[in-house]
């Protein structure tokens, strides 16, 4: 499949207030995609339609080769994996860090009555231990801290072995330590070419990990630029996305922005 995400002149509205205006993106096989905007740009609207978790109000939304309201969305819910701050308020504080993972192979968020194979236990520990929470396995998960629920987080949405993988702002209440593992993990997962096509959301640049390719910019609902990288984060466009004035630099394969000194 080489299209994975085909929006089409999306559009969301609750009452009179329009979420998403007129949003059209393309995502092919292979992408890292990262999307940016202010508060209330539309991201988390924007990631709940590519996730199947919200119907456009018009327009068509296509992901992974299905149409959103010609399909079953509980059959195409796990194929794609979701690391998000509502999700994780879902997860009970008294769960083990490895049931948490676990539990994603059945699209459950706690132990009930399922069963597992051994491949499966095998399987989340070693998620677990790509993401450096490997020794935690047998920690309650309300006892991590803030960085070691993100990566578990993220270990989680892979366990289905999802075709898509969307994480919605990651990074965020992270101090500069627990980001900047963060980043280095997702800069692996970016570069190994098994992993699912990715989409970020975040509102900061420096957030973004080396080895993502695409970025889409977000402004009141409506796509102020999307493309390759180097093309779309300019000073020129993140201003307007952003509200102010900003200089932009690349370096080292990170990104950094700043307010342009008058």
């Amino acid at each position: 499949m080489s299209v994975v995400l085909d929006l089409q002149s999306v559009t969301v509205r609750r009452g009179p207030k329009t979420i998403l205006d007129e949003v059209t993106w393309r995502v092919e096989d292979g992408q890292r995609w990262v999307l940016l905007g202010a508060n209330g740009a539309g991201k988390t609207t924007l990631l709940q339609v590519a996730a199947g978790r919200m119907h456009p109000s018009s327009g068509s939304a296509g992901v992974l080769g299905e149409r959103l309201g010609a399909v079953d969305v509980f059959e195409l819910r796990p194929r794609v994996g979701v690391a998000s701050a509502a999700l994780a308020d879902a997860i009970s504080p008294a769960e083990t860090v490895r049931d948490v993972v676990l539990t994603a192979a059945y699209g459950m968020t706690g132990r009930w009555r399922e069963r597992y194979e051994e491949v499966d236990h095998e399987r989340a520990q070693a998620l677990l231990d790509v993401f450096g929470v490997g020794a935690l396995a047998d920690r309650r998960f309300g006892t991590l801290s803030e960085g070691e629920r993100k990566r578990t987080q993220i270990a989680r949405a892979l366990m289905a072995d999802p075709e898509l993988l969307l994480l919605d702002e990651p990074a965020a209440g992270l101090d500069l330590g627990g980001r900047e593992e963060l980043v280095g993990a997702l800069t692996e997962l970016a570069h190994d070419h098994r992993s699912p096509v990715l989409v970020l959301v975040t509102h900061h640049v420096e957030e973004i990990p080396p080895g993502f390719t695409h970025a889409l910019l977000l402004r009141d609902g409506k796509v102020q630029a999307a493309g390759p990288l180097g093309e779309v984060l300019t000073a020129e466009s993140l201003s307007v996305t952003f509200g102010t004035a900003l200089e932009v630099e690349h370096r080292d394969g990170r990104w950094s922005a700043r307010a342009q000194v008058r």
